[in-house]
């Protein structure tokens, strides 16, 4: 019956499954309470964002800013959630998906061994492999989400690619000493519980 349907008539390529993605997605952004965060992000992660909410506040001018960077990061993994929990990636997206994770979690060992390594410290290096993730989850949610949506991505990856950033982390008297000590016992749990 809807196939003789004309396809300017109202409602004649209403889905509601997509409907509902939709509403989901923009509700759940716009709802990054602490009871919806949970479900999506477990304890060490929640730790892990409050050393990152830390370190922005340090850096950045005001702490709006600071908690806008965390609530930036938590709606991206919100909605990559709701995206792989409604099967939504298709085989290539998912391809990538499996690229970006392997990515970031060299990238984390990166941070871990930069960090337990004295004078093994490389900003160029870690940069390229923060643009190489930022690349990748571009290219998985393309189709999926809002350019507000990329530009929070943007914003984010700036943020921890900023090389005068890495250098106070990664200096050995560096003013982030602890804060990067903290965010790197919180990487250690997560990679060795393969959450990573």
């Amino acid at each position: 019956m809807a196939e003789g349907r004309d396809v300017n008539e109202p409602g004649a390529r209403f889905n509601s499954r997509g409907l509902g993605l939709r509403a989901q997605k923009k509700i759940l952004g716009k709802m990054a309470s602490k009871k919806i965060v949970k479900a999506f992000i477990d304890d060490e992660a929640g730790a892990l964002l409050d050393a990152v909410h830390t370190l922005a506040r340090r850096e950045l001018e005001t702490e709006r800013q600071a908690t806008k960077l965390v609530k930036n990061i938590i709606k991206i993994v919100i909605k990559l959630s709701v995206l792989y929990r409604n099967d939504q990636f298709n085989a290539e997206e998912l391809a990538l998906g499996e690229k970006f994770k392997s990515k970031f979690r060299q990238t984390s060992l990166t941070v871990v061994s930069f960090h337990d390594v004295e004078f093994s410290y490389d900003q160029i290096f870690l940069q390229r492999e923060l643009e190489d993730c930022e690349t990748l989850l571009h290219e998985i949610v393309q189709r999926h989400l809002t350019e507000k949506s990329h530009r929070r991505i943007d914003m984010v990856f700036a943020f921890f690619k900023d090389g005068q950033l890495m250098d106070k982390l990664f200096a050995p008297d560096g003013v982030h000493r602890d804060l990067l000590a903290a965010v790197v016992g919180y990487l250690n749990v997560m990679l060795e519980q393969n959450k990573l």
